[in-house]
């Protein structure tokens, strides 16, 4: 690794572990926080629903800005910000002012996350984007797995306020080290390196940087739209919201369609045609989204399996889903070699399967299962999942033009938080629907349902590219450094 991408790698995996942590730690602060300002119920939701819709809202727009003027300082106004909103709400004097600037943490967030994968696709080659993935996805697992046990130490010991403040240094530290450091991919020797369909060619330091449009209209639309969708999935999911929900969804896809004749007509639109023609890059995206919808639901199921149906502690329910975050956290590291072995739709279509396989396991548990066929599940769910989102974000990056690099990057990021949303909203309506097996996989309609959304991903893991056989031919040799591939047209 060059000293160069040292840093790059560094501010990318705490951005992203600091999100992931902050994430599970308001979790357990909620209850806290509750009593101590006497809130209620449907405000102390908020906490996290109007988080959900400023991250989720603005994630492509602020991958656009990111393309524009920058990741690194998109990165670091996120990272900065970020780090102040939470230092805001450790001092907030009332449920009202958390609620405000849960809002304003989300905005950025969003402008943080994309950053996260847009510094990584400039600084490396695309061969070799699947190893800083990999570590960024085990450290964000890990960050996920201890989130629980370091958020409930900090609330028993200092108030639901500490937790907050516990992303604060590493925040600034990353902010302050990402405006130091010079913008990877930039300057006298920079040359593009665009995914696989795109020209190459050596940019001379003279010449400036195209600025397209930022393309209002369209960054708005797209925010009303993702904004009413997960208005809607969270409302549905709560007792006695399901049709408000329904027609926040409703509304949703009205605004979409508004959004597509827009980009139709647009310019310069926000959603670059030559990125949604993808293939590789679609596809990618679906198995994101298949795959978090479905691991996201059945963990939402087994945490009222384990604490209502089987009587277990918190403590004793996270013991017995352990197995998912060793694998997610070992895993990580070796699916780069894997993907660059078998290629990245062998690879998916392995992680898919093992994806499906630990769905259906989970969906035979009855009242009566034992540690042993709990963890099994986890761990089958655990690997499934952790080669697919390095697999796949690894295409996503990689395919988009470096040009594009933060659009896709949010698209990833807006895909990863909508999908564990739909999945949670899915698995409750289900459990309400159709009550009689209540919370138990084995007599329920939930799990099922849910293991056919993670088959999808198997559908969809096939339409990702195959082995670089140019790689592996014997004999074969690099192009030289400087000389432009002949294409046989």
């Amino acid at each position: 690794m060059t000293p160069r991408r040292a840093p790059v790698l560094a501010c990318s995996v705490v951005g992203a572990a600091v999100v992931a942590l902050d994430g599970t730690v308001l979790t357990i602060a909620q209850p806290a926080l509750q009593h101590d300002l006497h809130a209620d119920v449907g405000q102390v939701q908020w906490t996290s629903t109007g988080y959900l819709v400023a991250v989720a809202s603005l994630l492509v727009f602020a991958g656009r800005l990111g393309d524009r003027y920058g990741h690194r300082r998109v990165f670091a106004l996120g990272a900065l910000g970020f780090a102040a909103a939470s230092t805001g709400i450790a001092l907030a004097p009332g449920i009202g002012a958390v609620i405000a600037l849960r809002v304003l943490q989300g905005v950025c967030g969003a402008l943080l996350q994309p950053a996260t994968l847009g510094m990584l696709r400039t600084a490396y080659p695309p061969e070799r984007l699947g190893t800083p993935i990999a570590v960024r996805t085990a450290v964000i697992g890990l960050a996920a797995a201890a989130g629980p046990i370091v958020g409930g130490a900090l609330v028993s010991a200092y108030g639901w306020r500490a937790v907050f403040l516990l992303g604060v240094p590493p925040t600034i530290a990353i902010g302050l080290v990402a405006l130091a450091i010079r913008e990877p991919g930039t300057g006298p020797d920079r040359t593009s390196e665009p995914g696989p369909g795109y020209a190459s060619e050596p940019a001379r330091a003279s010449d400036p940087a195209p600025r397209s449009p930022l393309d209002p209209v369209g960054a708005l639309l797209l925010a009303v739209s993702l904004g009413l969708l997960v208005h809607g999935l969270v409302g549905a999911a709560r007792p006695g919201g399901t049709l408000a929900g329904l027609f926040a969804c409703c509304g949703s896809v009205a605004v979409g369609f508004a959004l597509a004749r827009h980009e139709r007509r647009a310019a310069s639109p926000l959603l670059p045609p030559e990125l949604l023609r993808s293939v590789p890059v679609v596809a990618g995206l679906a198995v994101l989204l298949a795959a978090s919808s479905a691991l996201f639901g059945s963990l939402f199921v087994a945490t009222y399996f384990l604490q209502d149906v089987q009587g277990l502690d918190p403590l004793d329910c996270a013991l017995r889903v352990l197995p998912l975050a060793v694998l997610m956290v070992l895993g990580a590291p070796l699916c780069a070699p894997l993907q660059r072995r078998f290629g990245p739709r062998r690879t998916a279509t392995v992680g898919a399967t093992l994806l499906t396989l630990g769905m259906l396991q989970f969906s035979r548990l009855d009242a009566t299962a034992g540690a042993v066929p709990v963890g099994l599940a986890a761990a089958l769910l655990g690997a499934g999942f952790v080669t697919l989102m390095v697999t796949a974000t690894s295409v996503v990056v990689h395919r988009a033009p470096e040009a594009h690099a933060g659009v896709a990057g949010g698209l990833q990021q807006t895909v990863m938080n909508i999908g564990p949303v739909l999945g949670v909203a899915a698995a409750t309506l289900l459990v309400a629907l159709v009550p009689l097996g209540g919370f138990v996989p084995a007599e329920g309609v939930a799990v099922p349902a849910l293991t056919v959304v993670a088959a999808l991903a198997v559908t969809a893991a096939l339409a990702l590219p195959g082995a670089d056989r140019r790689r592996t031919r014997p004999g074969a040799s690099p192009p030289r450094p400087g000389r432009r591939p002949y294409v046989r047209s």
